[in-house]
């Protein structure tokens, strides 16, 4: 039967007292509670008289009550819910399952695994088998471990005659359950007497805790181990017992048992989550905002379960206002908190058992920028040598704290990152922090400018260093550094800039320019020579200014295609350089300005800077430049009709290239890149001739090398050019593996190529001639 308002619970008239206080309309706090204004005036007027913990919290947040105020209102709650119910007295059963979450959606990869050993536990043991399997279930916090394995236990109840049973072995407390503690406890659960224990010492209660459990059809899950030294003796010996271990370590060290290592839900498995505790029609009729929940929750299982609680306290509150409330970084960790749920409280249990050194390097690695990172930028930030660097890493990699994301790389989940970023601020405070990222940032900027400078002329292999953290030896290492720590190094740079360490934002940009053309779709480029751009003309450094924007002239059409902003950047380029007196930058501003023409089929207006930027090169003595405008002679005369100018402007550029005299003065790196334009120029004018032997040697010669460097559109052409020029020399077969080729790469290619690669495919299957495909550069 419903209360009057003058027989309002002493909750109610809390509610109401403090509701007044702050001059609120019940509208007015259910804005701001997210609880509906119909449930507060129940409550009030004592109608609803069990109101939930997490309601209470958020009405606490509306009210924006302080600590003892909302612990008293709480208090206030639990007197309403306890006088509401008449319970029952229960008899006690030790270890028993708590109950299991009722939406449990998800994990089936690893729920079917754990099946499997369930199945194999009940069978008779073979012989030569008779230990029952065992499985370990780790992950970092939060990530359901002890919701899967009640789970389980739940599962298997009905064909488990000896019980379920759960223990918390307190791994994360400072004194965990020891190994005896946790025998006699079982022991006592499954029969055995206190008068039969108090006549025996450890060793005869673990073999009687064997003996016991070798005749047992049962489940033990031991919840929340501490190290491998607790669990092992607890291991079944024979018998039919299915033991369940969870733990944010791995528990390396135990042998013989069956890992199941837990991460993030699926996107699937996290919507299904929102809509388990949420309902279907609240999470579909938002579903951009119950995606940014569960991307901003980090598909982390009780981050995600949180949020869903701490919106279905506030039934009035879109998803898109819970989404906006979790998307501040600073607030994120707050925000995930609901009645006595608290993400933050779950990473805290796992950062309180770490050693202080740990500790430091876990708060210290929220400062990594990328997504993952190896050892050598954790032992930079704590100024560590590597192998101490990697036990640490290891210790937290244990904890759960950290896990792998490929062979010797780790990566926070983004909530742990987050974490670790507030203790940071916490403990360690804005100086300490800032003085590790600099530290990390420099490092990372000078070893990207060694990286680089392997295909750079004049530097190549940086001088030996045994203090290096990352191999450089060869110019594959570099490019491997270069590539696995983009995120890190560019955002290294975007510091830079912004911090004004512009000398060191325009080194790092001259370092990539020469590898820049072997990795084009980095997605980089346009921003580091926008920013070196800018850094020159911060220094008023007009020489410097014309480099970069010569550069960006390249990056904006090869990288973006941005023709117009090529076009003016080469140009501005060219006046910055006559400004200076530099006569290199004015020739590498001509040549870009001939390769745009090129870019728009202009190929007869391509001639004039590209010869002009060949004779202020041979002015210049610089025989790079000489060299890397060359290529783009040959081909615009080949095009423009002058085939034979086209040929002696190749056969100089190789005599050059092959002059012994100049063996010292062209690097290996711009070598190997000036016979690749050079012979793939050529190629083009043998095709337009007809000379299909000599197109096809010089095809076959440039064939593997463009793919690598990320230039597809070049690789397709000389795979189907090649195909055209076998067929012409009737080997089919050939000419079909090249067709193929192009298929193979069809989603990278314009679709005129895949296209005439079926027509030459269809053409050479009927035995008909290939049709001509258009030549294009």
């Amino acid at each position: 039967m419903g209360h009057e308002d003058g027989d309002a619970a002493p909750f109610g008239r809390m509610l109401r007292a403090l509701r007044q206080e702050r001059r609120l309309t019940i509208e007015e706090l259910a804005e701001a509670s997210g609880v509906s204004g119909r449930a507060i005036g129940d409550m009030e007027r004592g109608r609803s008289r069990r109101p939930h913990r997490g309601t209470v919290t958020a009405l606490a947040q509306g009210l924006r009550l302080g600590q003892a105020a909302h612990t008293e209102l709480l208090n206030a709650a639990r007197a309403a819910r306890v006088g509401a119910q008449s319970p029952q007295p229960v008899k006690a059963v030790p270890f028993a399952l708590p109950r299991g979450v009722r939406d449990f959606v998800g994990r089936g990869r690893e729920l079917t695994t754990l099946r499997t050993l369930a199945q194999e536990a009940a069978q008779e043991p073979r012989e030569g088998t008779s230990a029952p399997p065992v499985a370990v279930v780790s992950g970092p916090p939060g990530s359901g471990k002890t919701t899967l394995a009640v789970r389980l236990a739940e599962e298997l109840g009905p064909v488990s005659p000896d019980g379920t049973f759960l223990v918390d072995m307190r791994g994360l407390e400072a004194q965990p359950l020891t190994t005896e503690e946790t025998v006699l406890r079982l022991l006592a659960a499954w029969g055995v007497g206190d008068g039969e224990l108090s006549q025996h010492g450890a060793e005869e209660h673990l073999a009687r805790y064997h003996a016991v459990a070798a005749g047992l059809r049962a489940v033990l899950v031991l919840d929340n181990a501490a190290d491998e030294a607790q669990i092992r003796p607890l291991l079944p010996r024979e018998g039919r017992l299915l033991v369940v271990v969870t733990s944010r370590r791995t528990l390396a060290g135990l042998e013989g048992v069956r890992r199941v290592e837990l991460g993030a839900l699926s996107d699937a498995e996290s919507a299904a989550l929102l809509r388990a505790v949420l309902g279907a029609g609240r999470v579909d009729a938002e579903p951009v905002a119950a995606d940014t929940v569960t991307e901003l929750c980090g598909h982390l299982p009780l981050a995600l379960r949180v949020a869903a609680n701490w919106a279905a306290t506030r039934s009035n509150w879109s998803l898109r206002r819970l989404a906006d409330r979790l998307a501040d970084e600073e607030r994120r960790l707050d925000a995930l908190s609901a009645g006595d749920l608290r993400v933050g409280a779950a990473f805290g249990l796992s950062y309180s058992r770490l050693a202080p050194e740990a500790a430091r390097m876990f708060r210290l690695l929220s400062l990594v920028p990328g997504q993952d990172f190896s050892l050598a930028p954790a032992a930079v930030l704590a100024g560590a040598a590597p192998h101490d660097a990697e036990d640490v890493l290891e210790e937290l990699l244990e904890a759960g704290l950290l896990m792998t994301s490929r062979e010797d790389r780790y990566r926070f989940h983004d909530l742990l990152r987050l974490y670790a970023g507030a203790r940071l601020r916490a403990e360690d405070g804005a100086q300490i922090a800032s003085a590790a990222r600099t530290r990390l940032r420099h490092w990372l900027l000078d070893t990207a400018v060694l990286a680089g400078r392997w295909h750079e002329p004049g530097y190549g292999a940086p001088p030996p260093d045994p203090g290096r953290l990352v191999p450089l030896d060869d110019s594959e290492q570099a490019m491997r550094w270069i590539k696995t720590e983009r995120d890190n190094w560019i955002a290294a740079f975007r510091d830079a800039a912004e911090q004004g360490e512009h000398r060191r934002v325009a080194e790092l940009a001259e370092a990539m320019h020469w590898f820049s053309d072997h990795w084009v779709s980095s997605g980089v480029w346009v921003e580091v020579y926008e920013r070196a751009a800018a850094a020159a003309a911060a220094l008023d450094d007009a020489a410097l200014e014309a480099t970069h924007r010569n550069y960006l002239a390249w990056a904006y059409q090869a990288c973006e295609g941005r023709y117009d902003e090529a076009v003016a950047s080469a140009t501005s380029a060219l006046a910055r350089a006559e400004q200076a007196g530099d006569i290199v930058q004015r020739a590498w501003a001509y040549n870009y300005l001939g390769w745009l023409k090129t870019v728009r089929g202009d190929f007869g207006d391509a001639v004039e800077p590209y010869r002009l930027a060949m004779e202020l090169f041979d002015a210049a003595d610089d025989i790079t430049g000489y060299l890397a405008v060359s290529g783009g002679m040959t081909r615009v005369l080949n095009v423009v009709g002058r085939p034979k100018e086209a040929l002696e402007n190749h056969e100089r550029v190789m005599a050059v290239i092959t002059d012994p005299r100049n063996s010292d003065r062209i690097p290996p790196s711009v070598r190997d890149f000036s016979i690749l334009a050079a012979v793939y120029a050529v190629s083009y004018v043998h095709l337009r001739q007809e000379d299909w032997q000599r197109a096809a040697d010089a095809l076959f010669e440039v064939r593997e090398q463009f793919a690598p460097r990320g230039w597809y559109l070049q690789a397709g052409r000389v795979h189907l050019y090649l195909a055209r020029c076998l067929a012409h020399l009737g080997r089919t077969s050939e000419a079909a593996d090249e067709y193929r080729a192009v298929l193979a790469s069809e989603e990278r290619l314009p679709p005129d190529l895949p296209a005439d690669a079926r027509a030459g495919l269809d053409a050479l299957a009927a035995g008909l001639p290939v049709p001509d495909a258009r030549i294009t550069w």
